[in-house]
């Protein structure tokens, strides 16, 4: 077998076994990623580093390898056929080429669909401000960001733009019309692409990731400027977040980041995904909207306090992310040891636990 028709099998598997991630790197079988548990393919050989090598440029044009060549990685996205769509990283380690594929599923799901709580419904019909979705790297970020953006396409007869490195899911045009826009392809770099977002005549824009204080500003002001704006931050929980953008400016700009913060931002989702009693996994989800209260929290940076005020507007939709954990163990969709794992506070999710 050659290692074109290789990896279009492990890709296979990859799908069918409904894997989020595939591992190819020396040393090891090559890895799925299936409900959060690393499983190497038991029929597969311990990758040499001819194999990896092989399997690595299957999935490379010429311009990617020369990108690999002068950069030591690559990010892109990879169709296979019609079947699924792969975030692609490739990168060495210990002098050697390694790949992680990341599965991206070929059609969007809905809200509904993800088990996510309704009230996320209600992002998708604002017309300006600043909604952050959260969490730790795969943890189903890019996947709740795409059914708001799809809700919103169908929905809505809104300019859509995104900047994603690389483009996850494509959006078929709805009522909408959507401008996907992939760094490196369509544009030159992240920066580049937020620099002229304003000049395209947005109604609503998605930025992938927020990775630096430019990104951070551009979002903040398109918001300002009567856009709905949706990104994705890798921090723990909605006050983490509010603190990491604060800081993310030097101390003489904090004051008007603090203004403009208070003053577009929406609502934070914080996510986990969690795993299921009997297979798969569920999101547990802190959700944060911003009432008067936490604006003015944002306004005089007392951050820290912002907990209280999510824990106590339930009436409003908020939820912390240990009580969606413990609603999850009290319903026994998952289990105490892994909503333990996966809380911030485990002593006060047991309290949370016994009081419901």
């Amino acid at each position: 077998m050659n290692y074109e028709d290789r990896l279009k099998n492990l890709l296979l598997q990859a799908a069918k076994q409904n894997a989020s991630d595939l591992h190819i790197g020396v040393g090891h079988r090559p890895t799925l990623r299936i409900d959060g548990k690393l499983l190497p393919i038991s029929n597969e050989s311990i990758l040499s580093p001819e194999s990896v090598e092989g399997l690595v440029m299957a999935l490379l044009d010429d311009e990617k390898k020369n990108r690999l060549l002068k950069e030591k990685q690559v990010d892109f996205s990879y169709g296979f056929e019609d079947k699924a769509r792969f975030r692609v990283n490739v990168y060495y380690q210990k002098g050697y080429l390694a790949a992680a594929l990341r599965l991206i599923p070929a059609r969007i799901m809905t809200i509904e669909e993800l088990n996510l709580p309704p009230i996320l419904h209600d992002f998708t019909k604002l017309s300006q401000g600043f909604i952050l979705i959260v969490g730790p790297a795969g943890h189903g970020k890019s996947t709740t960001l795409a059914a708001l953006i799809d809700e919103i396409n169908h929905t809505r007869s809104d300019h859509i733009i995104t900047i994603e490195d690389p483009i996850e899911y494509i959006f078929s045009q709805d009522r909408g019309i959507v401008s996907q826009r992939e760094v490196g392809i369509d544009v030159p770099t992240f920066n580049d692409g937020l620099k002229t977002i304003l000049r395209q005549d947005p109604d609503v824009i998605m930025i992938g990731e927020m990775r630096d204080k430019e990104s951070i500003s551009t979002a903040m002001t398109a918001a300002e400027t009567g856009h709905l704006v949706f990104s994705t931050l890798h921090t723990n929980s909605a006050s983490q977040t509010i603190d990491r953008i604060i800081d993310s400016f030097p101390a003489e700009q904090q004051g008007q980041v603090i203004s403009q913060l208070s003053a577009t931002l929406v609502a934070i989702i914080s996510e986990r995904l969690v795993p299921r009693i009997g297979g798969g996994r569920i999101p547990a989800t802190e959700i944060m909207i911003v009432n008067p209260a936490i604006r003015n929290l944002i306004r005089e940076r007392k951050v820290y306090q912002i907990d209280l005020v999510v824990e106590t507007s339930f009436q409003e939709g908020m939820i912390t992310l240990n009580r969606s954990l413990a609603n999850l163990v009290k319903n026994k969709i998952v289990s105490l040891e892994d909503a333990e794992l996966y809380s911030l506070n485990p002593s006060e999710l047991r309290i949370l636990i016994e009081r419901i």
